[in-house]
């Protein structure tokens, strides 16, 4: 049997999908180099390295002369944009670190890596050797066999996919990997600019290759073909079997190569050093050399058997790290279940200042949910685990022996999303007060753009892989079991290990919110935040559900009469639901315009914004949007609302996110109460199903003109400080400055367009979207445009700096420090 496992790495394929993981918030050093494409790449190849450890490994780059398919189709591949400066910039940074990881680097003139990987790869599983083609291309799929799979990455984060002959088969819907092949033929390929046919989208494809096999037995039986089907494909033959050729990855590139080329070895640690060092990457600096011998943790308060086993992975012939886990690395974990115990614990904690806690439950929703257990840590590699009794009685009175802990103000809390258990708690009257430290919160500051979960960071930093919760209660699911069904000495080590990990994590991220600047946002803004936003989440808001019903018929009755009036205006039944249906009444049978957008796959477009577009063109259009929007407004609220309300209190609960968006901008999920319509009468009509709790009122409270006053003191712009300070109508007096005459003869006409002025020039609206807003000509817009800069010229000033500061640095930064 071959235990040879060999890794190919798409170099461009990765570095591309590492630079624009980044691209909102780029890795700038303190150089003002972009490092985001050499992170990303090194952080995919540290991750390959310890979690698949392979015996053998190459990466793979494409030649920078024209390969064989550029000479043979001039257009291939001709729409990709210009590779990015700070992209070419990082290549021979990234070749040099592969040097320095020993790591074989393979460059073929006239070869994309597509073919060089093919080649290698067929010739090496031949032998019978396992190769792991690392690539997000889907492309690879025509090469997968019994030893060849795809290593793909998942989008969004540090997970990958392997995909093998049944996968691949499976989620394509082909009889053969190789048929891949003849679906790029079909369809085309947009990102390298592959015709295939007009008109045939992966559906038609697949049924044509069930049906025929390949591309050239379509060919050979167009007469079987029907409708326009067949038309397409008897007019584009030579384009499809031209498209085939482009597709297909060569496997005999001119290359001599044997397994043992690409066997591991030792990496040159002081030149990676210094590549590192130079780059300023501090987190891989620990993570790739820190040592992980570390001893056992001593004095604990109650006496066990400390776990403490080596690590006893198969030794391979490289020093990079291996991945370390619950099994493989010294940790003291301990439940605790008798009452002196328990008080002792209490008690050792209260003497503490920072002590992480984590919460074990029913379930995902912290006003549902109970509790099953509590873990604490306050010293690194030991944590203590408290099971909690099923019996509601029994449950609190362990939980009041915590108490004291819980609630006193100068204790720090440290946790993990730590709202969740904030809200837990207080099912159990039990109100958590003092400093927080939440680790997904500081690691959201330091990286808004990569996944924040404990998970996830504990690899990044820790180089540890952690329990992960579907091993205990399986995934997601009608089968997913509850977590008071596991054995308690099961979840003690998953409860305790989060305890442990969390602590560990916070003890870094804390050093990494001070080196960037950003302890004032987590302590003063973030971190006092998440007990409002608990309290809000734990309030929630009352519904009428007898104006939500009666406006549910009322909406159900108005949308039956409007796709009445749909199918009258047509002149034919169709379904009104059927984005293709609609494409064909609009487009075949009233023509209401020539030549109509179409979709990649030779559809229609009949998308909101194009349709739009048509608005003027028939009234048909009008009455579609018309019966989308009554749609949408059913299915996401109001038919939505009711079956989102807690059973416990009759409420809707919504959760508020601070971690979603990479701005700082909160966010509303289960539901979102933050889309909610209101400029037109049927969103206000929603609205007004909310309703305060008996004796109470509700209170809308908004800033006036907070973009501008926010504008005015950054930039410092005395005519708009003026204005504000005067108590002036910053619309007026802005239309009164930009058309030089005095405020009182300011017309509502001119204020109108002063006030699309101020809040559409500040977020760089261009002459061209100004004159669409106000209905103007283009060059009364750029006319505008000018005036309001040469009224506010630190407005101008202060605009043009940011944005010369995000070329030079990668990003701006808000007030706080926010970047």
């Amino acid at each position: 049997m071959n235990n040879n496992k060999l890794f190919l790495l798409d170099a461009y394929a990765l570095i591309y999908r590492a630079y624009y993981a980044f691209i909102k918030n780029p890795r700038i050093n303190s150089k003002g180099q972009n490092t985001s494409a050499i992170f990303g790449f090194v952080n995919t190849l540290e991750e390959i390295l310890r979690k698949e450890n392979p015996t053998h490994i190459a990466v793979v780059f494409d030649s920078p002369e024209p390969s064989f398919r550029h000479i043979k189709y001039e257009e291939y591949k001709a729409q990709r944009e210009a590779t990015p400066e700070d992209i070419k910039a990082s290549i021979p940074i990234i070749k040099e670190i592969l040097q320095a990881y020993n790591i074989p680097i393979l460059e073929i003139p006239g070869y994309e890596a597509d073919d060089v990987i093919g080649t290698i790869a067929k010739k090496m599983a031949a032998q019978g050797v396992d190769v792991y083609m690392m690539t997000p291309d889907k492309d690879y799929v025509q090469l997968v066999d019994d030893h060849i799979f795809i290593y793909k990455p998942r989008y969004g984060n540090n997970d990958f996919d392997i995909l093998d002959k049944e996968k691949v088969i499976e989620k394509y819907s082909l009889s053969h990997p190789m048929q891949m092949i003849d679906m790029l033929a079909l369809m085309g390929d947009a990102s390298d600019n592959i015709p295939g046919c007009p008109g045939i989208g992966p559906k038609t494809a697949q049924k044509l290759l069930k049906e025929f096999g390949s591309v050239e037995n379509i060919l050979n039986n167009t007469d079987k073909l029907k409708g326009s089907v067949k038309n397409k494909i008897v007019e584009n033959k030579d384009q499809i079997l031209f498209s085939k050729f482009l597709a297909t990855i060569k496997t005999d590139v001119p290359i001599e190569v044997k397994i043992e080329d690409f066997k591991r070895k030792e990496i040159d640690e002081e030149a990676l050093k210094r590549i590192f060092e130079k780059l300023e990457f501090r987190t891989l600096l620990t993570r790739v050399f820190k040592n992980e011998n570390k001893k056992p943790v001593q004095g604990m308060l109650f006496e066990e058997e400390t776990t403490n086993f080596k690590n006893n992975t198969i030794e391979q012939n490289s020093t990079s790290k291996k991945i370390i886990a619950i099994h493989t690395t010294p940790h003291t974990y301990k439940m605790v279940k008798e009452e002196k115990e328990l008080i002792e614990l209490c008690n050792e904690i209260c003497s503490q200042k920072s002590v992480c806690f984590d919460t074990e439950t029913t379930g995902m929703n912290p006003l549902l949910s109970e509790l099953v257990g509590l873990s604490f840590a306050y010293k690194e590699g030991e944590a203590f685990y408290v099971p909690i009794d099923n019996d509601r009685g029994k449950a609190q009175q362990r939980i009041e022996i915590f108490r004291p802990f819980f609630e006193n103000e100068k204790i720090e809390k440290v946790g993990q999303n730590i709202k969740y258990d904030i809200l837990e708690l207080r099912n159990y009257d039990i109100r958590v007060r003092g400093k927080l430290f939440d680790t997904m919160i500081a690691h959201y500051l330091i990286n808004p753009e990569i996944p924040h979960s404990m998970d996830h960071m504990a690899k990044m930093y820790l180089n540890y892989t952690t329990i992960h919760i579907d091993e205990l209660i399986g995934p997601r699911g009608k089968n997913q079991k509850n977590m008071r069904d596991i054995n308690p000495e099961i979840v003690c080590k998953y409860s305790a290990e989060d305890a442990d990990i969390t602590l560990k994590l916070k003890n870094i991220l804390e050093k990494e919110l001070q080196e960037n600047n950003l302890e004032k946002l987590f302590n003063e803004i973030e971190s006092p935040l998440i007990y409002v936003l608990a309290d809000m989440e734990w309030t929630g808001v009352r519904l009428d559900l007898e104006a939500l019903e009666q406006l549910a018929e009322e909406y159900r009755k108005e949308m039956n009469q409007i796709e009445k009036e749909i199918i009258e205006m047509a002149g034919v039944e169709f379904n009104i639901n059927s984005p293709k249906q609609i494409g064909e009444v609009l487009f075949d049978k009233m023509k209401i315009i020539d030549n109509p957008k179409k979709t990649r796959t030779g559809q229609y477009s009949t998308s909101e914004e194009e349709l739009e577009k048509l608005r003027s063109k028939h009234p048909i259009i009008e009455k579609i949007l018309e019966q989308r929007s009554l749609k949408k407004l059913l299915s996401t609220y109001i038919e939505a609302f009711p079956q989102l309300i807690n059973p416990k209190t009759g409420k809707i609960h919504t959760s508020f996110n601070q971690t979603a968006t990479a701005t700082g901008r909160l966010s509303s999920s289960n539901p979102n109460l933050q889309n909610i319509p209101i400029r037109d009468e049927r969103g206000k009509e929603i609205r007004k199903v909310f309703i305060p709790d008996e004796g109470c009122t509700f209170l809308s409270a908004d800033y006036s003109q907070i973009e501008l006053r926010i504008m005015a003191h950054l930039s410092k712009d005395k005519n708009m400080i003026e204005a504000f300070n005067k108590g002036q109508d910053i619309h007026a007096a802005t239309a009164s400055k930009i058309f030089k005459i005095p405020i009182e003869e300011i017309t509502p006409d001119m204020r109108r367009k002063a006030k699309t002025a101020n809040f559409g020039i500040i977020y760089g609206i261009t002459p061209y979207g100004l004159s669409q807003r106000l209905g103007i000509s283009r060059s009364e817009a750029k006319k505008l445009i000018e005036e309001y800069f040469t009224t506010f010229p630190d407005v101008k000033r202060y605009m043009d700096e940011s944005i010369s500061k995000a070329r030079e640095q990668g990003y701006v930064e808000t007030i706080f420090g926010r970047k």
